[in-house]
């Protein structure tokens, strides 16, 4: 009964990257051949919970045991393929990897230093970001696809969110003043939801770890990722020690940041900068 309780959570979508693909075919090949987690984690050198892990990408497997699951169960190189692909660095599809993150994330975190964050952005600052920013060819492609992300808020059941913003980002004017009046009234909206969180960090507070740019961590059942916002394109992180390093990151800044009710009072008195 033991192998059984190890499908007690999903395989990994092994569509969202090549890490998950890995993951899930580690759970497949086992379960075909009908072997437990224990008896998979003797012949790797590792426990039971270890197995658990790698299987739902929360862990990664090094060369020998790539290997090892090579000879296991006959594959023909399968393991050693994929995590080769897997490690070898920078994906050109690592957005669209991100978005799957994303879709089936339990908690997001995002802390931004300079703008809105996309998620709670309105249509028209998310243009006026984007026609400024001129990294992307297709304006109104890429607006489509950040309002196809936020549905991600409204689903059953939604994830927590929680959101820190530097104060700079309230201030900055980006599409001039009734633009930002509408993102700032915006914010104190979803503010009042009891999914989202959204703490402003201070000024005053001077300077701060959350000053080195902007970033974002993503957990659901069976997986979790980081991004790191960076020009012309971000990165997408998948290795647990950096996740967790994101993680304390987020903390650090958290512990400066106004509270809840504080910094809704802000985000109000910043809307009458904007009359």
């Amino acid at each position: 009964m033991e192998g059984l309780s190890m499908h007690a959570k999903p395989s990994p979508d092994p569509m969202i990257s090549m890490w998950t693909w890995l993951a899930h075919d580690v759970r497949f090949y086992r379960t075909r051949a009908k072997m437990s987690g224990t008896r998979l984690g003797e012949l790797l050198g590792c426990d039971r919970s270890t197995i658990s892990r790698i299987e739902s990408a929360t862990l990664k497997i090094d060369d020998k045991q790539a290997k090892i699951l090579d000879r296991i169960f006959d594959t023909g190189g399968h393991f050693l393929r994929l995590l080769r692909y897997a490690e070898l660095g920078h994906d050109p599809d690592w957005f669209k990897a991100f978005i799957g993150y994303e879709k089936t994330a339990a908690s997001i975190r995002i802390y931004e230093a300079l703008v809105v964050t996309g998620l709670l952005q309105t249509e028209r600052y998310a243009r006026a970001q984007l026609q400024a920013g001129r990294i992307v060819d297709d304006v109104e492609m890429a607006l489509e696809i950040r309002k196809a992300r936020q549905a991600v808020l409204m689903r059953n059941p939604p994830p927590n969110m929680w959101v820190l913003l530097n104060e700079a980002v309230i201030h900055q004017p980006v599409g001039g003043a009734e633009v930002m009046r509408e993102q700032l009234e915006y914010l104190l909206e979803v503010s009042r939801l009891p999914h989202i969180s959204v703490r402003v960090v201070p000024r005053d507070v001077g300077a701060h770890v959350g000053l080195d740019g902007s970033f974002s961590t993503l957990e659901s059942p069976t997986a979790r990722a980081a991004y790191a916002s960076a020009l012309p394109e971000g990165r997408l992180i998948l290795a647990a020690a950096e996740i967790e390093w994101y993680k304390n990151m987020f903390e650090q800044i958290g512990a400066d940041a106004l509270s809840r009710s504080a910094s809704r009072t802000l985000l109000q008195q910043a809307m009458e900068e904007f009359k």
